[in-house]
């Protein structure tokens, strides 16, 4: 309850799940079991000649949709100047250069898309899976799934990824856009054929009015973010990528060496099956934390009340508006929670007032550009690296004189739960406190590539 009421106070908080389980690699876990991930990645390999044809951008890397793993040293000493103590490797997943997308929702959106149309052009006798894929960049493709709409609710990232990749492919593609999506996500769509329908509502809104109008047309496909297995391990597949990536620079994950992910949060799928995906490949050597803007942490509600998708952030009096556009949910995902409740190791909330100073930082010190949204992870790796440098009760942004709600002038803590305090309580109950300087931190940029 004490985790409740801060968040009813808009106040910056940390949430540890008490239902964390024991996560051993490629097995049956949260009812799935890892044969769903390698056919998720499988799909995308077998699409590669078609999305190196169709995205002439991809062209270069075989059509292969996957970001880089940035290390951002200047920025990881800004935040230790302010006593951040962050021990360990810390690195940026910059999904916000994702081609096709740009940003994390990608391997979701695009997958489903991917699995809709390959579905039907098996059922049609058109397509094998032993074919050259590249055939379906074509007007005889395009034409065949003009047939058929493609439909999706969004705040804006998940609705570029989608929408996108439908209409390449041919498909009528419609995006149901919530008040929180910027302009130019509208803007970007509509310039590549997509019908954009906005609406006054939040997330919430678009979603059931887009569930709605699909399912009143037996032609249409209905892609929910709220309930979606195909998105789920679509977004898993990172796992996949980035166990590849930190073997080649010769990062070793396990006991000795922790790995913690800092996973920007909607409605819940993008970070859950990522956390999924990372389970799989490494088990309980990986540490899985959720962040939200503290006007809409609807999954930390959600999980901390039990209540799963039946509350909202509403429910207890925020608005769900914030910067952070791309994490402006009311309710959380019921599938997310579910899969999420052996699995996460938790989740904390940031005042939209920090949000543009890493922005800020960020693109002066590393020269990366990302959305404020994106940029939640780093108040957990501030944080996370107070509490094993052992400095419980230190609480600011890492930002002297910042005086935004929360902190005091010298950035100190104010307000919320002692969260030093709660992520020390989390490394000390898992003896990971004296093996920090072996650890490997990514916080996952997850969005803000095409910002104009």
């Amino acid at each position: 309850m004490d985790v409740i009421t801060a968040l009813k106070e808009r106040k910056e908080t940390v949430w540890l799940n008490p239902d964390l389980a024991h996560a051993e690699p490629r097995s049956g876990m949260a009812g799935y079991r890892f044969v769903y991930v390698k056919a998720a990645q499988e799909r995308f390999m077998r699409f590669l000649p078609y999305i190196a044809s169709a995205f002439p951008e991809t062209a270069a890397k075989k059509g292969v949709i996957e970001s880089a793993l940035i290390p951002i040293p200047a920025m990881t000493a800004w935040m230790n100047a302010d006593d951040a103590g962050i021990r360990g490797r810390v690195f940026l997943k910059d999904d916000a250069r994702l081609p096709i997308a740009g940003s994390v929702k990608a391997r979701g959106g695009i997958h489903e898309v991917l699995k809709i149309a390959e579905t039907l052009a098996m059922n049609a006798g058109m397509l094998h899976p032993m074919d050259n894929y590249a055939k379906l960049d074509s007007d005889e493709f395009r034409a065949f799934f003009g047939q058929y709409k493609v439909q999706v609710g969004s705040t804006g990232n998940l609705g570029i990824s989608i929408g996108r990749m439908a209409a390449r492919l041919g498909f009528q593609a419609i995006v149901h856009m919530s008040c929180d999506a910027k302009q130019w996500k509208k803007d970007l769509l509509r310039s590549e054929g997509v019908i954009v329908k906005e609406y006054a509502g939040d997330y919430g809104q678009a979603v059931a009015s887009g569930r709605k109008e699909s399912e009143a047309d037996e032609k249409s496909f209905f892609i929910d973010d709220e309930n979606s297995e195909d998105l789920f391990f679509g977004y898993a597949t990172a796992a996949l990528r980035v166990h590849v990536q930190l073997r080649k620079l010769k990062i070793q994950v396990d006991r000795q060496h922790p790995l913690f992910l800092y996973l920007p949060c909607g409605v819940g799928g993008a970070p859950g099956g990522i956390t999924y995906g990372f389970k799989q490949v490494f088990g309980d050597d990986v540490h899985c934390f959720f962040a939200e803007p503290v006007e809409a942490p609807c999954f930390t509600l959600g999980m901390a009340s039990g209540k799963m998708s039946e509350i909202c952030v509403q429910d207890i009096g925020l608005t769900g508006q914030t910067i952070a556009d791309g994490l402006a949910v009311g309710r959380p995902s019921g599938f997310a929670c579910e899969r999420m409740k052996p699995l996460m190791s938790g989740a904390f909330t940031v005042s939209d007032e920090k949000l543009p100073v890493y922005q800020q930082k960020l693109m002066e010190l590393e020269g990366i550009r990302l959305e404020p949204s994106a940029c939640a992870g780093f108040r957990g790796l501030a944080d996370i690296g107070r509490a094993g440098n052992g400095a419980a009760g230190a609480d600011g942004c890492g930002t002297d004189g910042c005086g935004a709600d929360g902190c005091d002038a010298a950035g100190a803590k104010t307000g919320g739960n002692d969260t030093a305090a709660v992520w020390k309580e989390y490394l000390d109950a898992r003896s990971l406190t004296d093996v920090m300087d072996q650890a490997t931190h990514i916080v996952w940029g997850t969005g803000g590539g095409p910002v104009p």
